[in-house]
């Protein structure tokens, strides 16, 4: 099977071009509004005496402070991290965001093709292309590492047999089986329904590289159903018929963020991966084999535009490990997050 994840630098030199001064504009957004109430623990990250974050050396962010327009859109595996954050930024007084779920390809195509967004939310690294076609449009995206995700693979809970599965097992049941049967000798002839998240998702993009051979097509199954709202998967798996005795049920398997598993782990279960269940410590300890970063893109010239901006992003930085938890993810290591951190440090030394 193949690994993946090339580096893609983020170019900081850009940022010494940064100036503070910008006109910051009412927001006229409408997320945060008629939401639950944000059930995480409040507050800050242990500050020092300067204002500056203990654990991230970032300047502490006072929401309240900035005003104007956010707008993010992408990965529907970041969505609802980036929600918890930008809930917690509104409860400080800070201005409503947007925050739209397309997937990681689409929302780097309205942050580098169309220019519509300011943020793009990505559960993959953004592309060559990608990049050339934000550069096109004067932009420069900066990378900002978030989090750490284990792709969870699920059955319904009526699911009796399947409990673990392998590498090479996943490929041939998310391509050629037309039963479980046909993926392991041992399970019981159930036809199989396939749930995966649309082309457009960072989270297909994954599953496919790292399930299968390089030069192998995925059929993803004859009946095989997309799409980019994780809920709608959800429901689709945890509502087949599968009944133990009725060979003709229909048993059904799918693949999402881990946090959307945990939201509905009383109608679904998670399968093993080569013998390595999706949790904490063994995500910690890079044993789980379906285990991959989140991302945040933003620009300088963005930033530049709208201090609003920047002042998000480093207040997510700096709260993300405290939250992450809640969603059901798993905090990035400290050095992956290091050059976004860095990028913000410039941001803010130029901004004065």
């Amino acid at each position: 099977m193949r690994k993946r994840f090339g580096h893609v630098i983020a170019l900081l030199s850009v940022l010494a071009l940064v100036l503070a001064a910008c006109t910051a504009t009412e927001a006229t957004t409408t997320t945060g509004e008629n939401r639950p109430p944000s059930t995480n623990t409040p507050g800050p990250d242990p500050i020092t005496d300067d204002g500056i974050d203990a654990a991230t050396g970032l300047p502490v962010i006072a929401p309240i402070d900035y005003s104007g327009d956010i707008v993010a859109m992408g990965s529907s595996t970041v969505f609802p991290l980036s929600e918890v954050v930008a809930n917690e930024w509104i409860d400080e007084g800070g201005p409503n965001i947007t925050i739209d779920s397309i997937g990681s390809g689409a929302g780097f195509e309205r942050f580098c093709e169309t220019g519509e967004s300011d943020i793009s939310n990505a559960s993959r690294p953004i592309r060559e292309e990608e990049v050339s076609s934000c550069e096109s449009i004067g932009r420069i995206p900066i990378e900002f590492r978030v989090g750490t995700d284990a792709l969870a693979i699920t059955v319904s809970a009526k699911n009796y047999f399947a409990t673990d599965i392998t590498l090479a097992e996943l490929a041939v049941l998310f391509s050629t089986a037309q039963t479980w049967q046909d993926v392991r000798a041992e399970w019981p002839a159930h036809p199989v329904a396939v749930f995966s998240p649309g082309t457009d998702s960072g989270t297909f993009d994954y599953f496919v590289e790292e399930v299968f051979d390089e030069d192998d097509a995925p059929i993803l199954g004859s009946g095989a159903q997309f799409s980019e709202d994780d809920n709608v998967l959800v429901t689709g798996i945890a509502g087949d018929a599968c009944t133990e005795g009725d060979a003709s049920s229909t048993c059904a398997v799918g693949y999402f963020g881990f946090a959307y598993f945990v939201e509905n782990e009383d109608v679904l279960t998670a399968l093993s991966v080569e013998g390595v269940e999706p949790n904490a410590a063994n995500v910690d300890a890079g044993a789980y084999p379906l285990s991959r970063p989140l991302f945040m893109y933003s620009d300088a010239g963005i930033m530049a535009d709208k201090p609003q901006v920047a002042a998000f992003l480093t207040y997510y930085l700096n709260n993300v490990s405290r939250l992450i938890a809640d969603v059901g993810y798993f905090p990035a290591p400290a050095a992956d997050m290091q050059s976004g951190v860095d990028a913000l440090k410039e941001y803010w030394d130029s901004a004065g």
